[in-house]
């Protein structure tokens, strides 16, 4: 059955090919392939991209731009955008309509080009086309090195968009053949696919939202209590066990690099490392003040207590190229005993290591460690990703809503409420988005709140544009 619909596939395809205006054929599918397939060149060094990337990019440049303006067609002129522009009815997906998935289909592809802001790409690609044209391009390997892997990125985003819309086109075809053919299997086959491209484009959806310079990374996440003393302390460790448990729903490891306990309860502050695809592309949305709201299991009298806790999102950045250079005679490199609730090793030898950027006198602290090599690597890390903040915002004049310290969020920057008395709520202020479900949210569960605040920014952003 599998090779049956593959052959009835590729007989659409032809089909659709046919129907294309001929300046809208794929004049370098080869060269949108290359770009695919090089991808962004990672943490090669700069020579070895050259004798890569060198010849390949001169060749595939100007024309690869030329294919994405393909329209793929159906036999009676359907494309993606006539289709999204019928106003055909969108049912549940249990429904076996082919005009309620393909409508469904087509939204999901408009979406994805407006929050991967097409028109932006596709201009960004044509202009390093340009660039990669130069003959002199390469006198410089490390500015070509660059240029290629933003290139190979945006042809990367742009192929896959491309291949969906085809693929709805040539099922849409085939479930034409099977009708016409009256191949009942193959027709309920084509549905099944339609449905499946339904599913998968939700998916797609959720992946534009993430299209950052740096949303793919890693990330530290630091959490410090407010003012308020043990209340403070006992929900910035509450805030901080909602991430980690957030980060492990999600299939990401997770490091503690500095925890500070408080003296009754709770801690001070606290740095975890979050390592996996799209950490920094998520965390981001919980920059900001979280406030509490509920009775005091410290207070003898049961009153009513407000605590607040600031939470802070850094990258860790993979393009030496960004990362700021630290020299080894700017370092002040302190050594002493780690604290805590106590063990095996605690407070036995001066295994904590607290590293001072003289410069700028920044700090990392890491003290989670079974030796001090082990805390001086982690420190380090967190330092090289605190002066990564400061060297992305001289270079591009980033906006600091994502990548502030935790110095800089105030207590007017509160992004969330935690109602737990007289009523049982959270609530997000920037998107008014709210659950009566707390205990759920504290227990990690708050992809919706990062999504509808992922969302209403972009929204934001085109409006302002």
């Amino acid at each position: 059955m599998a090779s049956r619909l593959l052959s009835r596939s590729a007989a659409a395809l032809l089909r659709c090919r046919r129907n294309l205006n001929p300046t809208h054929r794929h004049p370098l599918a080869h060269g949108a392939a290359l770009v695919s397939l090089l991808g962004p060149s990672g943490d090669l060094p700069a020579t070895a991209e050259s004798t890569i990337l060198r010849d390949s990019a001169r060749w595939f440049s100007s024309s690869a731009t030329a294919a994405v303006v393909e329209v793929p067609m159906t036999a009676d002129g359907l494309s993606v955008d006539s289709i999204a522009g019928k106003g055909w009815t969108i049912l549940p997906e249990a429904e076996s309509d082919w005009r309620s998935h393909a409508a469904a289909v087509a939204q999901s592809i408009k979406l994805i080009k407006k929050r991967l802001k097409w028109g932006w790409i596709l201009e960004r690609t044509k202009q390093l086309a340009v660039v990669l044209d130069r003959p002199d391009l390469w006198d410089d390997p490390v500015f070509a090195g660059k240029v290629s892997r933003e290139h190979g990125e945006l042809m990367g985003k742009i192929k896959s968009v491309n291949q969906f819309e085809q693929e709805l086109i040539e099922h849409i075809e085939m479930l034409r053949m099977a009708r016409e053919e009256n191949d009942n299997e193959l027709e309920m086959e084509t549905m099944r696919a339609l449905a499946d491209m339904r599913r998968s484009a939700k998916e797609k959806e959720l992946n534009a939202l993430l299209s950052g310079d740096n949303d793919s990374c890693s990330c530290f996440i630091e959490v410090q209590a407010g003012a308020g003393g043990t209340e403070s302390m006992d929900w910035a460790a509450m805030v901080m066990n909602m991430y980690r448990s957030w980060a492990q729903r999600r299939g990401y490891k997770v490091t503690v690099i500095e925890e500070v306990h408080g003296e009754v309860a709770g801690i001070k502050r606290a740095t975890i490392k979050v390592d996996g695809e799209y950490a920094f592309g998520y965390a981001k949305a919980e920059v900001g003040v979280h406030r509490l709201v509920r009775i005091s299991p410290f207070d003898s009298g049961k009153r009513r207590h407000t605590s607040f806790a600031a939470v802070a999102v850094i990258p860790m950045l993979g393009d030496i190229s960004t990362r700021y250079q630290i020299k080894d005679s700017d370092l002040r490199i302190e050594r002493f005993r780690s604290g805590g609730p106590g063990g095996q090793h605690a407070n036995t030898t001066e295994s904590a290591v607290r590293i001072v950027h003289i410069p700028t006198g920044i700090t990392a602290t890491s003290q989670n460690e079974r030796s001090q090599h082990m805390n001086k690597a982690s420190a380090m890390a967190v330092l090289q990703s605190r002066l990564d903040q400061l060297e992305i915002a001289r270079q591009a004049q980033m906006n600091s809503e994502h990548t502030q310290s935790l110095n800089e969020i105030t207590w007017g920057s509160q992004i969330r409420s935690y109602v737990l008395h007289p009523y049982r709520m959270v609530k997000d202020l920037r998107t008014n988005y709210e659950v009566s479900d707390p205990d759920s949210v504290l227990e990690g569960d708050i992809d919706d709140f990062i999504l509808n605040f992922l969302s209403s920014s972009l929204d934001e952003a085109d409006v302002s544009a």
